[in-house]
């Protein structure tokens, strides 16, 4: 046996240290049992066909490690005990040992990798096909020439003066936002920037009020640093903050995408946006305003933010451009309020590095150029058109099976199960067919909740209006399969 590995060993790699590697795996997974003595080094070369040299400096580094006992009656090999060298057995976890990870980790929800084989009505993945690589190439070339030694060390953790001069520009116009370009940090991406709020704006164990049904992200930031979550309705007005829950539960952050509630699609209010920073002044919260699509809005403008309705309101906004150029940039953006800019800053420094410093540049000089606002106008015109194509679907093959909630914008719409059967049920059964159907009853934080959110999420943006027509078809037939026969 233990020539066996050692000559498996050998076939891949060179002697010396591959027939220790060889040796040192067979005795720590238990093929060479302790008290076994080892063929002589002599021989050992022998069978192998290889410098005797090679077998002796294998079984010094064995003795060295303690692997190997060198007796007057040869090579001996060790007892492997825990404390020291491990065995795979020895490596397993026991049912009552204690929990590798904290109880944070341990408690957050799952989420399903996008790769698993489904990617036909994906929410949150924009027409990879339809970006303008050619020009974002040019651009990334010509920031790569333009770089100087300078730009390769440790910069401003906070990103590249010229991308955040961009963004705090762009934003100003097209999105109301109040800021200059220090008030802007860049992130890797929009769970980087939930992470930082929940980190740097407030303490493990004070509440986080966060939309229900709402978006997993922020549950596993805010959860994972620790914070109490307190999920509040959403109704076709956006969140739903209550006088007495400001009174009974005050929160510290308050987290909700206004623009285009994730998942169900509604738009706060602005009789609400006005309540919800006055109420949050007064109690010392922040509002966590994650404006993730509004770019993307097909009927009418973008709509103003949250954060530009009041001088210093107490808002951290977030955006990214993930949604809108690609998700591999991972890059994403957070305002910070004037007044925290300076303590922001120097913790972010202490915590953060900043790196991507090619993409970076390219992607201000693609914001300053215009070419970032031209993709944003086809993408709206593409988008609408699949949003349409997808709409017609279901109306032609699901009737009476399920209706759209809303559609305003983005690059998803929500839709309602009429039919007697379970989301969850229906997207086990519909990833078989390739079809990545998001059920709404995941979003929500409890049970009661979920019960009450029948339906799906569904992702147009990779979606023609044929390719619709198709996947409702097949997920017609999927559901009527499982329907009741009285139905």
């Amino acid at each position: 046996m233990m020539a066996a590995y050692a000559k498996r060993a050998v076939r891949k790699l060179t002697q010396q240290d591959l027939l220790y590697e060889s040796l040192r795996r067979a005795i720590l997974d238990g093929d060479i049992g302790r008290g076994t003595r080892l063929a002589s080094s002599r021989a050992l070369a022998e069978q192998l066909g290889i410098a005797r040299n090679s077998v002796l400096y294998a079984y010094e580094r064995l003795v060295e490690e303690g692997f190997v006992n060198a007796t007057r009656h040869g090579s001996v090999v060790n007892a492997v005990k825990a404390g020291g060298a491990t065995t795979p057995a020895q490596l397993a976890p026991k049912e009552d040992s204690a929990p590798v990870l904290s109880r944070r980790v341990r408690d957050l929800p799952p989420r399903r990798l996008s790769n698993d084989g489904a990617k036909a009505l994906r929410p949150g993945v924009p027409a990879l096909d339809q970006f303008p690589y050619a020009q974002w190439r040019t651009a990334v070339e010509r920031a790569l020439r333009e770089l100087r030694a300078h730009d390769l060390g440790y910069g401003d953790s906070a990103g590249m003066p010229a991308l955040r001069q961009a963004i705090a520009q762009y934003v100003r116009v097209s999105r109301g936002v109040r800021c200059r370009p220090e008030q802007v940090f860049v992130t890797d991406g929009t769970q980087s920037s939930l992470d930082l709020c929940a980190r740097f704006f407030a303490d493990a164990g004070e509440r986080a009020w966060i939309e229900n049904p709402g978006y997993l992200g922020a549950r596993v930031a805010f959860a994972g640093a620790g914070l109490q979550l307190v999920p509040m309705s959403v109704d076709a007005a956006g969140m739903n903050a209550r006088p007495e829950d400001w009174r009974e539960r005050p929160p510290r952050l308050v987290y909700l995408t206004p623009s285009h509630q994730y998942p169900l699609g509604s738009v706060l209010s602005l009789e609400r946006r006005l309540a919800l920073i006055e109420h949050a002044r007064a109690c010392g919260a922040w509002i966590v305003e994650d404006d993730y699509d509004s770019e993307l809005r097909h009927d009418g403008p973008p709509l103003p933010s949250i954060q530009g309705l009041a001088d210093d309101a107490p808002v951290l906004y977030l955006g990214t451009f993930s949604k809108t150029l690609f998700p591999a940039l991972r890059i994403a953006f957070m305002i910070v309020p004037p007044r925290v800019v300076a303590p922001f800053a120097q913790a972010h420094r202490t915590l953060m590095r900043q790196g991507r410093v090619a993409e970076q540049l390219a992607l201000a000089e693609f914001i300053e150029s215009g070419r970032y606002a031209r993709h944003l106008r086809r993408m709206r015109r593409l988008y609408e058109e699949r949003r349409d194509g997808l709409v017609a679907a279901i109306d032609k093959h699901l009737r009476g099976l399920m209706t759209v909630s809303a559609d305003a914008g983005g690059m998803h719409l929500s839709v309602r199960l009429d039919a007697p059967l379970a989301d969850v049920d229906v997207s086990e059964a519909a990833r078989a067919h390739g079809l990545h159907l998001s059920p709404l009853s995941s979003y929500c934080l409890e049970a009661p909740d979920a019960a009450r959110y029948n339906g799906f999420l569904l992702g147009y943006a990779e979606t023609p209006p044929h390719a619709a027509d198709a996947h409702m078809q097949t997920l017609a037939r999927i559901m009527r399969e499982r329907l009741p026969t009285a139905y």
